[in-house]
This record gives structure tokens, sequence and C-alpha cells, in this order.
């Protein structure tokens, strides 16, 4: 069975809601009302709601959000809706759950709302809140800032198997926040950045953690994304009544989900003599290339991954196989994974650039992916694009998804 992702809306992530007298059910409001919009849809055409969410008790005090998704949007009284958490791939367990429904014939028009609101709370204070996508207490990391530690062992890691030269991660945070420029809903997109912000320079990059510097780390935002997934059967009525053409949309290729222990340092003992640093990441990884009929990453016009920090990326690109394991670096030498490259990565920005609302970023990756393989993607189009991967993590790790995104030949 075909599962088409019929389009979406992503609201600005420069936008701080609270600011504006708003929140987390303000930015649902929204993305549920633009997906429609763009997607040509009455209320009645969806089946049921899927909302992605990690952190709504914590920073606004606000659960229940399967029942908010009615009281936002009135027309969808009595319609079936779920709330799912998963740390950073909260919205991506929530299409895991709406194509399962999809393909078991439940339902045929399903809509992902990922939302997540973080800038209600100073910085230090919320970055404290995603503490709770952690082990608490037992991770074993003596730090100020749980996440930029994390990471901060990724590169360190990378450095004590294969070497690691910070040039090349400080190389993605140019890249990621140069393609950001270019996207009008990105949160960095209007940042300026001086000379030395892309060096190892202790004033203008400084040190967050042991291996994590200013410009490595993904940036707290507030945001929502929604998207639309429907069978093949609903896309041939869909076509014949807006007089499309089917072929024209994107579809759900592939996926994988696999998923470890919470606590970070585990899956690095467990990896001591494998070939990847994280085997299952590259399970979910080759899972999803391998459902989608694709021999491997050549088949990919283009990723967009998980790059909470830069190391989280360049663990992306030895684990998708766009080099051997360890040898990152000679996609970000070669410029394999820039804009023009043979595999462009985070063309949209990435999580640095466009930001990381939690609960939104697997949807918004989705989204973006979709765009990319329909030539709508604006100027951070890649040409001639058809065939798109993600890679979506929540936690250390803990939780990993992967999507193939394409139009079939």
């Amino acid at each position: 069975m075909a599962i088409y992702l019929l389009g979406g809306h992503q609201t600005d992530f420069a936008r701080a809601w609270s600011r504006e007298g708003l929140d987390l059910t303000d930015m649902m409001g929204e993305a549920i009302a633009g997906a429609l919009s763009a997607c040509k849809l009455d209320h009645d055409d969806i089946d049921a709601i899927h909302v992605g969410n990690a952190f709504g008790e914590l920073y606004r005090g606000q659960g229940h959000l399967a029942a908010m998704v009615a009281q936002v949007t009135p027309e969808f009284y009595g319609k079936p809706a779920m709330r799912h958490e998963a740390a950073c791939a909260s919205s991506s367990i929530a299409v895991l759950t709406a194509t399962a429904e999809i393909e078991a014939g439940r339902y045929d028009c399903v809509m992902i709302v990922g939302v997540e609101e973080e800038k209600n709370l100073p910085g230090d204070q919320a970055s404290k809140i995603q503490n709770a996508a952690s082990w608490q207490g037992r991770e074993g990391i003596d730090c100020q800032f749980m996440w930029p530690a994390v990471f901060g062992r990724v590169a360190q890691e990378y450095g004590e198997r294969y070497g690691l030269d910070r040039r090349h991660l400080n190389r993605i945070a140019e890249i990621n926040l140069g393609n950001a420029k270019r996207n009008p809903n990105a949160q960095t997109r209007k940042w300026e950045f001086g000379p030395d912000a892309f060096t190892d320079d202790d004033t203008a990059n400084p040190v967050i953690e042991p291996g994590t510097r200013r410009q490595d780390c993904g940036q707290i935002t507030d945001g929502a994304t929604a998207i639309v997934l429907v069978s093949d059967r609903f896309m041939a009525t869909y076509a014949q009544r807006r007089g499309v053409d089917a072929a024209a949309f994107p579809q759900i290729l592939g996926w994988g989900h696999a998923n470890a222990g919470i606590r970070f340092l585990d899956k690095i003992e467990r990896s001591r003599g494998e070939t990847y640093v994280f085997p299952h990441v590259r399970k979910a990884i080759t899972d999803a290339l391998g459902r989608a009929g694709l021999p491997g990453p050549q088949g990919l016009d283009g990723i967009e991954t998980h790059d909470c920090f830069t190391s989280t990326e360049y663990m992306a690109i030895d684990h998708f196989g766009l080099t051997e394991p360890g040898q990152s670096w000679k996609a970000v030498e070669s410029g394999m994974i820039e804009l023009g490259g043979r595999c462009p990565v985070n063309a949209s920005g990435g999580l640095i650039g466009v930001g990381h609302p939690v609960g939104a970023t697997g949807a918004r990756m989705l989204l973006d992916a979709g765009r990319q393989v329909t030539g709508t993607a604006g100027d951070y189009q890649v040409d001639g694009a058809r065939t798109y991967g993600t890679l979506n993590i929540g936690g250390s790790l803990g939780t990993v998804v992967s999507f193939v995104v394409g139009r079939p030949a």
C-alpha cells in the first residue's frame, strides 16, 4: 500500500509566541489550519489526528494535548486523537502510528501535529527541562548542561576511535547556518556571525561543555508543524476531485525505527568493537533504505538529519553510509553535503539553523523532504531531488526513526 504525504504547514520558527501573549495551543491551531489550507482539505476529510510533543507539561504545565486538538479546532470534535512522547523523536513516532493505521485500513487521511513551546522560559531553565529525556540522576556525567555534555562525548568518542578534527564540526555549523538564510521559516535566517564564529576561538565560539562549543548547538525554539498522510485509496479520489496527478505527490517509501537504553554511556560501552558507534542507528537507517528498495545512500538525493549538535550530524553522515565509518570528514571536505554537492545534508538549515522545537522536528523534516522531492523547497531546493532520507533521534539516541520520502519513477 502506498502512503502519500499530501502536504503540510510549518510555523515561523523565529517567533517567540509567549512574547505575543500566545502559547503552544495557538501554534497547534495555526499549524492545523495551515496544513488544511495547503492540502486543500476540509475538516471532515481528516479521519484522525496524532500529536507529537515532548515537554508540554514541563514548559507550560499543559498535558492532554490529544484533547487540545478539538479545543483549538472545534471542527475536530468527536475525531480520534492521540498524543505521543519520545523526546526529540515525538512526532516521528506519531507518524509511525499514523502510517500503521493507514496500512491497517482503519483510516485513509491522518494529520500529524508536532508542537513544542520552549522560549517561554529563560534559556538555562529551558535547557534543564530537556534533561527529562536523560536518565535522571543516573547518567554519570558531571556537567552543567546535559545535552551539550552528552554530544560533546560523541565528538570525543569519534576522536578516540578514529581521530577528529574540530574544523569539520565548525564547517558543519557554518554550512547549516548558511543554508538557513535561504529558509523563510528558519529561526536563524537573520542572524549575523563574526569572522571567528566558526573557529575554536574561545571568545567568538566559547566552550559550553567539553567537546561542544556555542555554534555546535541547535537552538531552543518555539514551533509547530502539521502534515497530512493519506492512503492510495484516498489519493485516487482526491486526485480526481482536485484534477491533480497523484504521481506528483511524495510517498513514504520506507521507514526504520530502533530504540536503545536511555543512559548514554551504556550505549557507548555496548558498541565497543562494533563497526559503528551506534549500531542501532545504522540499523534504523538501513531498514528505511531497504524498505524503500534502495541498495544504499547512493539512491538518496539529499538528507534531512538530526543535528541537535554538529557531532550528531557528523555521526549521521557515516551511519547513512555516505562515507566509511569514522570518515565523515571526507563528506565535509569534499563539499558532498553542501547545496550543489552529491548529497546535500540539511539544505533547510537543520536543527542548528532552522531551530529545534523538540516535538515538531520529526514532522518538520518530513515536510521539508516532501518539498524537496516535489521541487517546492524554494531557495533551498536541491536540484533534481526525487528521493530523500530523514533521521530523527530522541534523547541520547534512545529513540531513532528514519524515513525515505520520494516520488517513484
